[in-house]
């Protein structure tokens, strides 16, 4: 005997499964990234994170125009034409004006962007150099000076993603997170959802999550770099 079910149970077997066949339907079809969503209640994971980092970064044709503002580089910077490059030099440029919004002292530069609401999604490529900040910080971060205040990841209103040497961490107020990565990125990609209060930093060849944090952000955030070898430029495409 195949079975010890007769011939009207074997029909009835049969409809539960079409039935549950038929609920099952759809579930595993494409949805916009803009729709997905997870349930609040179930503890982080990482993997969720990437997944979902992947699936918006995956979703995106292009990326805001992003430039530095010519006004905020360091006299030890120096800005590309297009404004999209900062190329580190160990004497402090002459030229540059006594601007109120310059950073006198550390090798800093804010972009011209500015952030309120909404998802924001840059990149920066960095595999030129080896001391580097890149990362958000609140319109109050001081300009002036050598303090802590004005040091990226050394106050409270900076969070960056820094490398110096082979060494990786993510700093914020003083706290210094070491980062365990097993190859230095060539560019790193940063996700900003104000709405959720998250930021994140990615490596967008491989769509590879590098760290996320998750805190109450201010009102108003802009893009923020430090390069202290070499240059670091921005980049304006997601690879395919």
């Amino acid at each position: 005997m195949l079975t010890h079910l007769d011939d009207f149970q074997l029909i009835q077997k049969e409809h539960e499964i079409v039935e549950r066949a038929e609920k099952a339907e759809g579930v595993l079809d494409p949805q916009e990234s803009g729709k997905l969503s997870f349930n609040e209640k179930c503890p982080w994971s990482p993997l969720l994170t990437q997944l979902w980092a992947t699936s918006v970064l995956g979703s995106l044709s292009g990326m805001e125009e992003m430039h530095i503002n010519e006004r905020t580089v360091s006299p030890l910077l120096h800005l590309s034409d297009f404004r999209r490059t900062l190329t580190f030099s160990a004497k402090k440029s002459k030229t540059c004006s006594d601007d109120p919004e310059r950073f006198d002292h550390w090798p800093n530069a804010l972009a011209a962007t500015t952030f309120q609401a909404g998802l924001h999604t840059w990149i920066v490529n960095v595999q030129h150099s080896c001391a580097y900040k890149v990362g958000v910080t609140s319109a109050q971060l001081p300009r002036k000076g050598s303090s802590s205040d004005c040091r990226l990841g050394h106050n409270a209103f900076s969070w960056v993603f820094s490398r110096y040497a082979q060494e990786f961490h993510f700093s914020h107020n003083g706290q210094h997170e070491p980062l365990a990565l097993l190859q230095c990125p060539a560019q790193l990609g940063v996700l900003l959802d104000l709405q959720a209060g998250e930021l994140v930093f990615c490596e967008p060849a491989s769509g590879s999550v590098l760290h996320i944090h998750r805190t109450s952000f201010p009102r108003l955030l802009l893009p923020v770099f430090a390069v202290a070898d070499q240059l670091i430029s921005i980049v304006h495409q997601w690879p395919e």
